[in-house]
This record gives C-alpha cells, structure tokens and sequence, in this order.
C-alpha cells in the first residue's frame, strides 16, 4: 500500500495510528482471511469506469486511494477514531434526522457498509442496498453483513449515475462522500437521489461541518483530501434546493460533523410507484 510521504497525516498522523491505534496483526491477518481476487471479480461491475476525479486521487494520502486492498482494510479502524466522539454515534445522530420509515433504502458511497448496516438495523422491514465505486471496499461491506446476519444487496456502481429506475427508493443517504468528491459531482449525485426518490422520499447527506471547516482551515489540511477545501467553501443546503429537493434543515451533529436533509416534493410530472411494490418489482433484480 504506497503512500505519499510528505503530507501532513503521513508525516504526524500515521505514526500515532500505526503504533497506538492500529493493530498490524489483525489487519494482516484480516487481510489473509479474504479471497480479493474472487470477491472483486465477483462484485465488480463490467460496464463501471472509473473517472478521473476518483481514479486519480490519493485520498488520505494512499496512492491508488480506495480502488487498493490496503485502503479498504484500514478504512474501519481508522474511522473509528476520525469521527469524533465516535463513528457509530456520529452516524446514529444522523439516522435519527429521519421523518419517515423507508421500506426501500440506498446508500450511495456506502464504502464499508458501516452506516448501510446501521440502516438496516434502524429500519429492519426495509429493503437495503449499498452501492459504492471501490470493489474493494464492498468485499469489506459484504464480509461485514455476512458476520452480523444482515441481508443487504451490495451494488458497484457511480453514485451520480447509478443506471437504476426513477423512483425505486424512499430513502437515499449519502455519507462521508461530499468531502471527497468535487462539487460538481456531489451536485450531480443530489440530482441522481432526487431521480431515484419516491415523492415524499428523503433524502439525507452526512459529512463534515461546512461551516466548522470554513472556521478552522487546519482541520481541512490534515487529511490531504484533494476535495476538502472546495467542499468546506459550498453549501449543501443550496445544492439540495438547486437539485429540487424541499423542507432542507441541516443539524450540527456533535460540533464537526453536520447533517442534511431534504425531500422530494409533489410533482405532477412524477409517477408514482406503487408503495406495496418490493425492490425486485421495482429494479429488476432481487436482494442476495
């Protein structure tokens, strides 16, 4: 797992999380416990490219970024401790911004499957599908919700351009992916929810603190995200309504972290589907 060795998090950051945070021995012995060849093979999708804004970019400082075993493997641990007070309070304060009880969810840039897996488990009766651009980071999500028993369909594919049908979800959520994505392609993934959405459907984006990182430019030099600047300097509000979305609220979630909510409004021009309709009738394809 190459890595660039003149940024910030590699020259100070690194070295606390190799020696005291990280344990090299189960990551390596993770690692080994998984047939990466077979599972990417099996969950990538032949038809994605990868684009150049995501191809090319060191996030966190690792070359290769997420499309490498290495980034996916440290993802979890590293996490955990980047969100402060913690990764799961974090996404659990995001989740209970909810209004509604979706019964179709879609995570976009799900990753892992950390927050699509506490989604599931808010909303058990509901159909779960996460869908991220690394395949190596859905071998994780996938190995995850076989551990715990939970039935989610893992998908490889673009966020702003997912080729799934208008209005198949209730829910869409977003986490974490903002930061890491030029505004251009996260106002591009707003308008992809906004096709994929029921009318009344929510939608609801996780990330860091616009606001916060506006105010504290060191916090958005210790990651070296290639994104994070023009990110901090936007709004998600105003992409939400640019995209059509009403009734947005954005809530600070413990200080540094902000989520934002939004929902498709009645539209005359939009079909609506059948709310008794399952995932499979909807998509063409079946959860498993």
């Amino acid at each position: 797992m190459p890595t660039r060795t003149d940024t910030i998090f590699e020259k100070f950051l690194a070295p606390v999380f190799r020696t005291f945070l990280l344990n090299q021995e189960d990551l390596e012995r993770f690692y080994k416990s998984l047939d990466w060849d077979a599972a990417t093979t099996r969950l990538s999708h032949p038809a994605v490219t990868y684009p150049d804004y995501y191809r090319n970019a060191n996030f966190h400082g690792i070359e290769g970024g997420y499309l490498t075993t290495g980034a996916a493997v440290t993802y979890d641990p590293i996490t955990q401790y980047a969100l402060p007070p913690g990764e799961s309070l974090v996404r659990q304060a995001a989740i209970a911004t909810l209004q509604t009880q979706p019964r179709r969810i879609l995570d976009l840039g799900c990753g892992t499957g950390t927050g699509t897996l506490m989604l599931k488990q808010a909303f058990p009766s509901a159909e779960v599908v996460g869908l991220d651009l690394s395949p190596y980071m859905l071998v994780v999500a996938e190995h995850k919700a076989a551990q715990a028993g939970v039935e989610v369909q893992w998908r490889h594919g673009l966020a702003e351009q997912t080729g799934l049908p208008d209005g198949a979800f209730d829910l869409v959520t977003i986490s974490l992916v903002f930061h890491e994505t030029p505004p251009a392609i996260a106002k591009a993934i707003l308008r992809e929810s906004y096709r994929l959405l029921t009318v009344g459907g929510e939608v609801l984006v996780l990330d860091g603190s616009q606001r916060v990182l506006r105010q504290a430019d060191w916090l958005t030099n210790i990651f070296e995200e290639p994104y994070i600047h023009d990110y901090a300097a936007g709004s998600v509000d105003a992409w939400m309504g640019a995209a059509g979305f009403g009734a947005v609220q954005t809530q600070d979630i413990w200080w540094v972290h902000q989520a934002t909510r939004g929902v498709k409004p009645l539209s005359r021009t939009v079909e609506f589907t059948r709310p008794e309709a399952n995932l499979q009738e909807v998509t063409g394809w079946a959860l498993g």
